[in-house]
């Protein structure tokens, strides 16, 4: 088992990293004084597949578990759905002292976080991500919300959980596609803060694809350390650190958005479509060497992600930018490649150089 500690103010937790975690999850809830009736947020996939071994863990360690489920899709951040769950939650809240695990994907985890933080303004809650990409990147950093039509996570707070139990053995029950959509994200790391990370990629993206539980352990610890030390410095994305984390994100959140929601893309390809689009803008404004270029595009390709986008107009991804949260006053505001392991933080590019970037991948 691995341990990365998130070391923020008054909010310190545990990342844990390992095989058959799920059914011990009671023994790490002990400690953190939670109280003993704990509420699961998942979906029924999950709950057919885990719930049994996640309540017999917690009923061991003396927890009283109950579940709520949600839709297996980005349109669980809705809402209504937010509104369902609330419902839900206090109508089981009679005489207890709860708290929140949510056991899903990235979507699970930011509904969770945020009901989490407005019910009774603020009540303790737990990640127990199981996709690849939840584990690396969305249950870490207390980043929180739903979804609005204008545009993905419009509505959300900061709120951080009390741990992150990221258990490998949850991974063999990923379909192939959502294996490869989380490549994005450790792709990023790579790129924004670490170039050996990069070049561990590089050679092992075989084995993370096929489910190999070293090289799985050791770019999950990797990426959890890498996205602790920027929350640490930038808890609320107002210094310009975190912001790095973003890299990809602008012009793929637009992707998400333009396509409805629909999961023609998920976030994990959509933003490797924005990662391929960023190093095009890179390369427009001469920030970035060829060679680095091309070393990003073909890591992104080589693990079966998308770089071109189908079936969705430009018009649709150049509104749904116009929503995106990074720009500010009217101006935008993107996060580029400058080299394996940097990137920078440019705003006003031309609007030429944008739209260029996503003609240039869309097919």
């Amino acid at each position: 088992m691995k341990k990365v500690r998130v070391r923020l103010k008054g909010r310190p937790y545990d990342i844990v990293i390992g095989h058959g975690l799920l059914g011990k999850t009671g023994q790490f809830l002990k400690k953190l004084d939670l109280g003993k009736d704990a509420v699961v947020i998942t979906n029924n996939r999950l709950l057919k597949l885990y719930g049994g071994a996640l309540s017999s863990g917690l009923k061991r360690s003396g927890f009283k578990p109950a579940f709520i489920t949600v839709p297996d899709s980005e349109k669980a951040k809705s809402i209504a759905v937010a509104a369902s769950v609330l419902s839900r939650i206090a109508a089981h809240d009679k005489y207890k002292n709860i708290f929140l695990i949510a056991m899903g994907g990235g979507v699970v985890g930011d509904l969770t976080g945020f009901v989490a933080s407005i019910y009774k303004r603020g009540i303790p809650y737990i990640q127990i991500p199981t996709t690849l990409l939840a584990q690396v990147d969305s249950s870490i950093g207390g980043k929180t919300a739903i979804d609005l039509p204008a545009a993905k996570n419009l509505v959300g707070a900061f709120y951080q959980p009390k741990i992150v139990i990221s258990d490998v053995s949850v991974l063999t029950s990923l379909p192939k596609r959502r294996m490869i959509s989380a490549m994005a994200e450790i792709i990023k790391y790579g790129v924004i803060k670490d170039s050996k990370l990069f070049g561990y990629l590089e050679k092992n993206y075989s084995n993370i694809l096929n489910g190999n539980v070293k090289a799985l352990e050791s770019v999950i610890a990797r990426s959890s350390a890498i996205k602790a030390g920027v929350v640490e410095k930038d808890e609320f994305d107002n210094k310009g650190v975190r912001a790095t984390l973003n890299y990809g994100h602008t012009i793929g959140h637009a992707v998400e958005a333009a396509s409805a929601y629909s999961g023609l893309y998920d976030h994990g390809e959509s933003v490797a479509i924005g990662m391929a689009a960023a190093v095009v803008v890179s390369l427009n404004l001469k920030l970035i060497k060829p060679s680095d270029a091309r070393r990003i595009l073909s890591l992104i390709a080589k693990c079966g992600l998308p770089l071109d986008v189908k079936s969705i107009k430009l018009t649709k991804i150049r509104e749904a930018l116009s929503h995106d949260k990074k720009f500010i006053h009217g101006i935008n505001r993107f996060i580029l490649p400058a080299a394996i392991g940097k990137v920078r933080i440019v705003e006003d590019v031309p609007e030429r150089i944008v739209k260029d970037a996503i003609l240039a991948h869309l097919k």
